[in-house]
């Protein structure tokens, strides 16, 4: 019990045991606690859906610390068998591996992957759906032969449970032709494969989508000219409603100028007038 990775084994087998799922299950042989073996359910809506796939799992010494290696046992179509497969979390890709992941984590992982293109990664495998679909029917049948007598009784156990919670394999619709599935897969196999079964493929996927919006900035640019001209109208039409009110008083001051200088000046032609009738109109002139 020195080694940590002992402990950390310990309390994934009584987690595994306590919370089972119905998509895989997976226990430590007696012999060596370090070495597991597992059988996972088909994924669905794939090729795959309804197959029963047996594995091993090689923990390190190291672990949690160092990640493990993956080796499937019954014939799939995708991966090879008996040897050991690359994966992002596989001791292939150390990089990636982070210790918090545990067997369930690995599992639920290699059940994604199933379905992805391999895209020429090491113990990989490309057939077609149809026989992948048919090596699905036969991996029902039985576990695979592999092990001494203990090992390969743990298999059957595990085939047994996984069997009674494994929904039958569904039919090939003849009306839709593994060509055509095979043709969307290949156009969708540059996006989401990337690499191939390392976790940046999905990162690549994203990204691609991610750059597919510029496309579509068109009227983008438009949206922040509106509110630049709006502030810009707004200060002029208020000059202009404030022009009048300014030109109003001096328009007033002009005409009452003129109507005083009016006054005046008929002021004083009528006192011109009024000093001819009188007389004095002459003094003036003869003066002048």
């Amino acid at each position: 019990m020195k080694n940590p990775g002992v402990k950390r084994i310990l309390q994934e087998v009584k987690e595994m045991q306590s919370n089972p799922s119905e998509d895989f299950t997976s226990l430590p042989l007696e012999e060596n606690i370090f070495e597991w073996q597992f059988a996972i359910r088909g994924p669905c809506d794939s090729e795959f859906e309804g197959g029963i796939y047996h594995g091993r799992i090689q923990l390190p010494a190291e672990y949690p610390f160092k990640p493990p290696s993956f080796m499937l046992l019954t014939p799939n179509g995708r991966f090879e068998t008996q040897t050991k497969i690359c994966l992002s979390i596989s001791n292939h890709h150390p990089e990636h591996w982070q210790p918090s992941w545990s067997v369930r984590t690995a599992l639920v992982a290699l059940i994604a992957f199933m379905p992805t293109n391999p895209n020429g990664a090491l113990g990989s495998l490309d057939y077609k759906k149809e026989e992948r679909r048919a090596l699905a029917i036969k991996s029902r049948e039985a576990a695979p032969r592999f092990g001494n007598p203990e090992r390969q009784k743990l298999m059957d156990e595990i085939h047994e449970y996984m069997l009674s919670k494994a929904p039958p394999v569904p039919e090939l619709n003849p009306s839709q032709p593994s060509e055509e599935n095979s043709t969307n897969e290949a156009n969708r196999s540059p996006q989401d494969a990337g690499e191939g079964p390392p976790n940046p493929a999905a990162g690549d996927t994203i990204v691609e989508e991610g750059n597919e919006g510029p496309l579509n900035v068109n009227p983008r640019p438009e949206v922040p000219e509106v509110p630049r001209q709006v502030p810009v109208g707004q200060p002029s039409s208020e000059h202009q409603v404030l022009r009048p009110r300014v030109q109003k008083p001096a328009d007033d001051r002009l005409f009452t100028l003129a109507a005083v200088g009016l006054t005046v000046a008929i002021i004083v032609l009528l006192l011109k007038k009024f000093m001819k009738a009188s007389g004095h109109g002459a003094f003036f002139m003869d003066g002048s």
